[in-house]
């Protein structure tokens, strides 16, 4: 697994993080996008993921029935409240920029 994560204009990578399932993926950009926010000083954030399922399992919208990623919704619960407002979206694969950066990454540009 591989994540990335874009703030303020600025690509994030973490590479080799072990094998998982893309949800595992997905929930660790956005637990490493929090990090980075807090790097950052930022209190209001806007979170955008193109994984409908870690979105709305963020949001409580979904149950969370895997062990696996019940584990990272209990980390982001954890975190969330260092944070004024956290704002999480939804948007299509093709808009996501962080995807957009990882196969950059894998294409070599």
């Amino acid at each position: 697994m591989e994540v990335a994560v874009v703030a303020r204009g600025v690509t994030h990578y973490r590479p080799r993080l072990g094998h998982g399932t893309n949800n595992e993926a997905e929930w660790i950009a956005l637990l490493y996008a929090l990090e980075i926010a807090k790097q950052l000083g930022k209190t209001d954030i806007v979170i955008i993921g193109d994984s409908d399922l870690v979105i709305n399992q963020a949001k409580g919208l979904w149950k969370c029935r895997s062990p696996d990623l019940q584990a990272h919704l209990a980390a982001f619960n954890l975190l969330s409240p260092n944070f004024r407002h956290i704002r999480l979206r939804s948007v299509r694969r093709s808009q996501n920029l962080a995807g957009i950066a990882l196969a950059k990454q894998h294409a070599g540009l």
